[in-house]
């Protein structure tokens, strides 16, 4: 892992927090990551919980160990410590958490990241008759599904879910973009801001440009590289040290994202998770070929680098599902 690496992978962890709404500060442009003096702690160090205090009105120690949670178990990243008034310091990681993470998501699939995070807890709704309050209302139904809560009939006596409506004029939703692009605009905001439906043909738009199709083409792409594979004689399985620490990280996250956008009641959380893995995804498959090139022979580089693929891949179509929007294998 690269200081650009632990930077980026820091900035993220600060997001995350910030989303999760344990963290209210502005988010900085970057985060500046140095090197420990002689006789400091760890490989790398970072001021950033210093910086984040004051707007979050909290101490610097709380907000490290805010951040030092959401970073632990990153691949790449050994241990976090908190130091001092409120430094992070990293030591890095020379074993790669990597396969434990690829072998966790083979194992679990799509539905890996569900989980009993919300066990005990029952939770049931007021029925809704508005197009966005019952697409939201649906899915978090779902999201708290898969974290073991169990989800009762709709009744009068239910949650109600503050979902700003859709205007009148944009009710032909379904009718006008088909169920994923239509499920895809009211679910992308936060449920207490207003759905995107202007301009939301864009959704149909076959373009990097359009967000659902970045998502759904970057799942795409790791089945076609895993039907490539077969016909070059190989699959995935992961064997060597890949160097991918920003698309690992948004993959170790997934659980927690789930979990969070479940109890938050904002499957926006987990829209804009997909979105963050298909540009690590596409950030990764352009800096390291997943498959052979040229006369290249498979090798156990291009096995581990698929399996990731095909994690990643993994991730992008459990997550759809849960948004209710499916995932072709083919654009």
């Amino acid at each position: 892992m690269t200081p650009a690496d632990l930077s980026r992978t820091v900035l993220h962890a600060v997001r995350r927090a910030v989303d999760e709404d344990v963290l209210r500060a502005p988010v900085p442009a970057r985060v500046r990551v140095e090197r420990t003096r002689p006789g400091g702690r760890g490989d790398y160090a970072t001021a950033v919980a210093l910086q984040l205090a004051g707007p979050a009105a909290l101490p610097a120690r709380k907000v490290a160990e805010i951040l030092r949670e959401r970073v632990q178990g990153t691949p790449g990243i050994g241990g976090v410590e908190v130091t001092g008034p409120g430094f992070l310091n990293f030591t890095l990681d020379g074993d790669d958490g990597l396969a434990a993470l690829v072998g966790a998501i083979g194992a679990g699939g799509t539905e890996y990241g569900h989980g009993d995070a919300l066990v005990g807890i029952t939770a049931s709704f007021v029925p809704v008759e508005e197009l966005r309050a019952r697409v939201v209302t649906g899915t978090v139904e779902r999201l708290l599904r898969s974290q073991g809560a169990e989800v009762g009939a709709r009744t009068a006596d239910g949650e109600a879910l503050h979902v700003v409506p859709v205007p009148a004029a944009d009710r032909d939703l379904f009718a006008r973009l088909g169920s994923d692009a239509a499920r895809w605009a009211l679910l992308r905001a936060a449920p207490h801001d207003r759905a995107r439906c202007t301009g939301s043909d864009e959704l149909l738009v076959q373009q990097e440009s359009n967000p659902l199709f970045r998502v759904r083409y970057a799942y795409a792409r790791t089945r076609a590289l895993s039907r490539n594979a077969q016909q070059l004689g190989f699959c995935g399985a992961y064997e060597e040290r890949v160097d991918a620490p920003v698309l690992g990280a948004l993959l170790a996250d997934h659980p927690g994202v789930l979990a969070a956008a479940a109890r938050h009641r904002e499957p926006d959380r987990l829209a804009r998770q997909l979105e963050a893995v298909a540009h690590a995804f596409f950030d990764f498959h352009d800096g390291a070929a997943p498959l052979p090139v040229g006369d290249e022979k498979p090798s156990v580089a291009h096995r581990s680098r698929l399996a990731l693929a095909e994690a990643a891949g993994t991730v992008l179509a459990g997550g759809l599902s849960l948004l209710g929007i499916s995932a072709p294998e083919v654009l």
